[in-house]
């Protein structure tokens, strides 16, 4: 049993190694990872007594691909598309791609409704919608959003090509599946505790990049079977030029007359004001100031003659 372990194990890891020799590094789109570190680490070393079965390998699986040709496969290609429209009622569009979307076998992925203004800053609604259809009713589904609008602003359509990442994908859940249907048959021989604890770690690790390859692969199909579409739905109102009216004599007239009818009802409004409330709190101001400074005056006045006349005194006397 001790012999036959290292040869097996050899061969599951060449299997592996065969897969993983010709993929291609994963997109940055992936939504799941297939590296031991996201995995939650890589299994456990063989023994040291044991020869390392991916170090043995390398060399007879560098140049050995997954077998799998992209090109004899149906290509897998992501399609989306954004585009924002002018209508005249923005709610009730709204309401009629929601409906066009389950018609079709599709679902609204998010919607948004917030106000706009326009040149006269007047307020109107404004709103976003994504969805998503089939993909083969991308087309028929973008001119039924298209029909009887104002104005087609913008449209743009994008796809994405991942069938290289999806057939690799596929090989590397094959060779996967292969390596845990070998361990989990030398499973069942082991007798060794040391040797039962090495295998199971190496299925825990094979079963959990089954199930991340797994879901990438579920990934793809769902993102190639339904197609996003974001759309903008901007009301009619804002896109309206500013439009100033022609010059007219009677116009102009009606505006003077009504400027002058503005000014002459504030003005009787000042002078109505003034004489029952301004002029009444002058006369109560400044008559006791006023007062004041009257017997202020007078006192001044009489002290500076009285100082004048000592003056005149004294002079006399000196000229006597």
């Amino acid at each position: 049993m001790k012999r036959l372990l290292p040869f097996s194990l050899v061969l599951i890891a060449s299997l592996i190694l065969a897969a993983c020799g010709g993929a291609k590094p994963a997109s940055t789109n992936d939504y799941y990872s297939v590296s031991p570190e996201m995995s939650g680490g890589a299994p456990q070393e063989l023994p040291a007594s044991e020869p390392s079965a991916r170090s043995a390998t390398d060399q007879s699986t560098a140049n050995s691909g997954s077998g799998v040709s992209p090109s004899a496969v149906e290509r897998i290609v992501i399609k989306n598309a954004d585009l924002a429209i002018v209508v005249a009622d923005v709610n009730g569009r709204m309401k009629n791609i929601q409906v066009m979307a389950e018609q079709m076998g599709g679902f609204v992925v998010s919607s948004n409704m917030h106000q706009s203004y326009t040149n006269n800053y007047v307020q109107v609604p404004e709103a976003t919608i994504v969805i998503r259809v089939p993909s083969e009713k991308l087309e028929e589904a973008l001119d039924k959003i298209k029909k009887d609008t104002v104005e087609v602003r913008t449209e743009n359509i994008t796809g994405q090509d991942v069938t290289s990442e999806y057939v690799d994908l596929q090989s590397r859940l094959k060779n996967y599946e292969a390596a845990e249907a070998q361990l989990n048959e030398i499973l069942q021989k082991a007798t060794d505790t040391t040797d039962v604890v090495n295998i199971f770690n190496q299925l825990t690790y094979y079963r959990e990049q089954i199930e991340l390859v797994k879901g990438q692969i579920k990934y793809y199909d769902e993102a190639a079977a339904l197609s996003g579409i974001s759309v903008r739905i901007i009301a009619e109102a804002t896109i309206q030029p500013l439009v100033i009216g022609k010059w007219e004599p009677k116009g102009v007239a009606l505006e003077a007359v009504q400027d002058l009818i503005d000014f002459l009802k504030g003005f009787t409004e000042f002078l109505i004001r003034f004489v029952i409330y301004n002029l009444p709190v002058l006369i109560l101001v400044f008559i006791p100031l006023y007062l004041v400074f009257i017997g202020a005056r007078a006192v001044f006045r009489k002290m500076r003659g009285r100082k004048v006349k000592k003056e005149e005194v004294l002079e006399a006397k000196t000229e006597k």
